[in-house]
């Protein structure tokens, strides 16, 4: 994440998820709410990537070693699980970088639910909550809808960009590549960068300008998921990271980080610049959303 106005943010508490009650007599079965991943599931991605970065000159950059381990770390992750994966390569700089896109089998495509956040660091350093957090939410939502059987009314495909440190150019290239149907297919793109600063008492919603239906239906999930516990919210508009490209090109967009930390764009953003229960928190709100969207059916 580029250099950006975000207020500081602060450490929420644990969370409780269930089940919703049964369907009336007749009516179609209702799906069980999501599981609730705990920081024992997250934090390991987390430390895998700075294992990565501490092999590679401390660094998961665009266009290094770092950052091709990592990219192939996510895919080995999500291939185990059962999606389908596809690298999509593209130059900048004078350097190849990749983003990785994972497809969910089943749910309408039509309809299709986007779930992404930045892969690379800055040179400088490990970049774990800018952006490891945000991959590491969006990877454990991606096993875990996976490991739960999830019955999908929408298609769910995650995404990890390339090259967003020096100018959102993975995204970029992404929705360029779309066709003006594939663009219309995006019913939200949720977008997480820096997941788990540390001293956060707020999460920063972001909030699309255009109003459309798809990004109005997945803030106010979001929205909703923090009221249920209690933890402030603040609208941000955007977060100038990756749903900056999606936004200019018409796709709805939504999201939240929990704000610049201390070591932004420095070696000190190591794994011990994350919070624990702040990635936690943020884990499990990207699953609840992305687990509502998926079960929606659209009524237009």
């Amino acid at each position: 994440m580029a250099s950006r106005p975000f207020l500081r943010c602060a450490t929420v508490g644990a969370l409780c998820a269930g089940l919703f009650g049964a369907a009336p007599v007749g009516a179609s079965p209702r799906v069980p709410g999501p599981p609730v991943v705990t920081a024992q599931r997250v934090m390991p991605y987390l430390k895998d990537l700075q294992s990565i970065a501490d092999r590679n000159g401390g660094n998961r950059a665009h266009g290094t070693p770092g950052y091709r381990e990592s990219v192939a770390y996510v895919k080995r992750v999500l291939d185990r699980a059962g999606y389908r994966t596809a690298l999509q390569p593209f130059t900048q700089g004078g350097a190849t970088g990749y983003n990785l896109i994972a497809d969910l089998p089943g749910g309408d495509t039509r309809e299709t639910v986007l779930v992404g956040a930045h892969l690379d660091s800055v040179p400088a350093g490990p970049g774990i909550n800018d952006n490891g957090s945000g991959s590491a939410a969006v990877l454990a939502t991606a096993v875990a809808v996976a490991e739960a059987h999830l019955p999908t009314e929408r298609h769910l495909r995650f995404a990890w960009w390339g090259a967003e440190e020096g100018g959102l150019f993975g995204s970029t290239h992404y929705v360029n590549a779309l066709s003006p149907a594939q663009r219309s297919s995006v019913r939200a793109h949720l977008n997480l960068d820096q997941a788990g600063s540390r001293n956060t008492t707020t999460w920063l919603v972001t909030h699309d300008p255009a109003g459309s239906e798809g990004a109005l239906e997945a803030t106010r999930a979001f929205e909703g998921y923090f009221a249920a516990r209690s933890i402030p919210t603040f609208d941000i508009g955007d977060t100038g990271s990756d749903d900056r490209a999606f936004a200019a090109a018409g796709i709805p967009v939504a999201g939240f980080t929990t704000g610049i930390s201390d070591c932004i764009h420095s070696a000190c953003d190591d794994i011990h610049n994350v919070d624990r229960a702040v990635q936690t928190t943020s884990t499990n709100a990207v699953l609840d959303v992305t687990w509502q969207l998926a079960v929606a059916k659209d009524r237009r």
